[in-house]
């Protein structure tokens, strides 16, 4: 039987997780490639995103691709839109400072140089770890379920 402190660190370290993974979308749909960094580990991070973005030995390579994709700016605004909705978390913690998780992420993102719009549902594999005393993301493999794209029709106002 667990202590009430036991119980209540357990408790902690699942919302701390919870709210890593959240300031990863706010990072991702921001575009702050410095904050979404902060949330991996400092080296080593096993990242695969699917083959249209592929795998990764840390964060950095992660972290420039987005940069190149998501910054992209045209007259006053960006050209990639993007929308995470991380959702259904099922997180383990699996000893003292180490933790699985799976998440559910619904994404939109609209191009506005190929005017299209897509819709994805992915599923995350996570692992994470304590790093200089923060939950960091050690592992993250993306799973694409399915992906719809359509064409903005000319009638499509994006305002940013």
């Amino acid at each position: 039987m667990s202590t009430v402190e036991e119980r209540l660190a357990r408790l902690e370290a699942l919302e701390d997780i919870k709210m890593l993974k959240h300031r990863y979308f706010r990072a991702c749909d921001g575009k702050d490639p410095a904050a979404m960094r902060a949330c991996f580990v400092a080296a080593g991070a096993d990242i695969f995103y699917g083959p249209a973005l592929g795998g990764f030995d840390g964060a950095d390579g992660l972290v420039d691709v987005y940069s190149r994709i998501a910054l992209q700016r045209a007259g006053d605004g960006y050209v990639i839109l993007d929308m995470h909705h991380g959702m259904h978390p099922s997180i383990r913690i699996t000893g003292p400072g180490t933790a699985t998780g799976a998440w559910t992420l619904r994404f939109r993102q609209v191009d506005l140089r190929a005017r299209t719009e897509r819709v994805t549902a992915l599923d995350y594999d996570d692992a994470y770890v304590v790093e200089d005393g923060e939950w960091k993301i050690a592992k993250c493999h993306v799973k694409t379920l399915w992906s719809i794209e359509r064409a903005l029709t000319d009638d499509v106002k994006v305002v940013q």
